[in-house]
C-alpha cells in the first residue's frame, strides 16, 4: 500500500477515479472556542499492489496531541484484488465531516491505519485568536507620539 495523497480539505470528489481536491488546509484560526467548523473533507489517494490483495480495514482515527479521540473512529472496508493484466490498483476514499467541535487550540492529527499498522498522518493545528478591541479615541494619536 502507497498512500499517494493524505489531505484535509474544504471539499473532495471522485470523478471516475480522478481526486478532485478543493482548499486543502492545515490550520484553522479561530475567534472563539469551542470553535465548530462547518465542513471539511479527508481525502486519500492510495495505491495497493498484488501482496495487498484481499480483506482489509481501512481507519482515520481523529485525535488531539493526547491521543483522545475528537469523534469516533472510522472503519472502512476494503477488498483488494487486482486484475490480471494491472501492477497496480489505485482507489481514492473521501469522508466528508459536518460541525466539527474543537475544544481547545493546539495540534491535532488524522491517523491513517490499513488493519492495525498506522500508514499517514495528516496534521491540523487550531490556534485561538481572539478579536481585537477596537482602539479607545485617542489612543492613535497617544501612540504615534511615543
Amino acid at each position: 500500500m502507497n498512500i499517494q495523497v493524505a489531505i484535509l480539505c474544504d471539499a473532495a470528489t471522485d470523478d471516475h477515479g480522478k481526486l478532485n481536491l478543493l482548499g486543502a488546509f492545515d490550520t484553522i484560526i479561530t475567534p472563539q472556542l469551542p470553535a465548530v467548523h462547518p465542513q471539511c473533507s479527508i481525502a486519500l489517494r492510495v495505491t495497493f499492489s498484488s501482496e495487498d490483495e484481499g480483506k482489509h480495514k481501512l481507519r482515520l482515527n481523529f485525535v488531539d496531541a493526547d491521543g483522545h479521540s475528537v469523534m469516533p473512529p472510522m472503519d472502512v472496508p476494503v477488498d483488494i484484488a487486482l486484475p490480471e493484466d494491472t501492477h497496480f490498483l489505485t482507489r481514492n476514499f473521501i469522508v466528508n465531516i459536518q460541525q466539527m467541535k474543537f475544544a481547545q487550540p493546539g495540534l491535532y492529527s488524522i491517523d491513517v491505519f490499513l488493519d492495525t499498522e498506522q500508514k499517514a498522518s495528516i496534521p491540523l493545528l487550531v490556534r485561538h485568536s481572539p478579536p481585537q478591541p477596537p482602539p479607545v479615541e485617542g489612543d492613535e494619536w497617544k501612540a504615534q507620539q511615543g
